[in-house]
């Protein structure tokens, strides 16, 4: 995501930082998935100590994490990652026994130079190269959205050609509409299904938008999605099992949906308590 956006969107639902789930026991973990996080909640302690940080990620339990670009992140504790060369970086991740194979980078950096972010990611290990958003204008027309979904498919496109599964998030510029539609659900319809695949974030329960019914609604069309609980009574973001979430019937409609992996991403106390109900849960 991008610096801008990821912090407004953190400070209008309370996410900030994150914990992962057990190492090796992978019995009753929803779908049979490793439980992973996303670093961006811990970008603080990355930008002191990366290997400490993953480290600490590591004994709390988690087994893969998606990272951030330290690019297109670079003012958000990612720069010293650049430090390291991707092979280096697998290695320390590797090291603390955690898996990598996705990360998230700014769309501006792509448009750059995306043969470069691609040979990092390469270099990685990465399968999967996500965006918080497309960065498109408040207010689009139809030909704003157009034009960026015209963009992003080319960049799925030489993605692929590398070995690598370019996705989308749901933000700022998704999360507006045009000519009364949402523009997340427009951009189904103009984003090639093999080119571009899209990464939920769940708390966008919290503007409307469902997990379970975009999963359902548009089969195999995602590839991850970022986990956060929700009491719609509070209207706070709370520990994945408390609230008011369903999380049988939104893990149940992921398999639907297409989900691969999923990243928990809110702050430490509350991912603490998340990690023993994730351990559980049996879809």
């Amino acid at each position: 995501m991008s610096e801008m956006s990821r912090r407004d969107f953190v400070k209008s639902t309370a996410v900030a930082g994150v914990v992962l789930a057990t190492g090796l026991d992978l019995q009753a973990n929803p779908l049979g998935l490793p439980i992973g996080c996303q670093t961006w909640p811990v970008r603080d302690m990355i930008a002191k100590d990366f290997p400490g940080t993953i480290k600490t990620l590591a004994k709390a339990g988690f087994q893969t994490v998606e990272l951030c670009s330290p690019v297109g992140y670079a003012d958000s504790g990612f720069a010293g990652l650049a430090k390291y060369k991707g092979s280096e970086l697998k290695r320390i991740l590797n090291d603390a026994g955690v898996n990598c194979f996705s990360s998230h980078f700014g769309i501006e950096e792509l448009r750059k130079d995306q043969e470069d972010r691609i040979a990092w990611a390469k270099d990685l290990g990465l399968t999967q190269m996500l965006v918080p958003s497309l960065n498109g204008p408040k207010n689009p027309t139809l030909d704003d959205v157009k034009r960026s979904a015209d963009e992003y498919n080319k960049m799925g496109e030489k993605a692929a050609q590398a070995g690598i599964q370019q996705g989308l998030h749901n933000e700022d510029f998704e999360l507006s509409k045009v000519d009364g539609q949402r523009t997340y659900d427009v951009l189904f319809g103009l984003l090639d299904p093999k080119l571009v695949k899209f990464q939920f974030q769940v708390s966008t329960i919290s503007e409307g938008y469902d997990a379970a019914q975009y999963f359902m609604k548009y089969p195999d069309r995602f590839i991850s999605m970022h986990v956060q609980g929700w009491d719609s009574k509070t209207r706070k973001i709370v520990a994945v099992g408390q609230g008011t979430l369903d999380w049988k019937k939104i893990f149940t409609a992921a398999k639907t949906g297409g989900v691969k992996n999923y990243f928990v991403e809110m702050d430490l106390e509350n991912m603490r308590a998340s990690v023993p109900y994730l351990r559980k849960l049996q879809v």
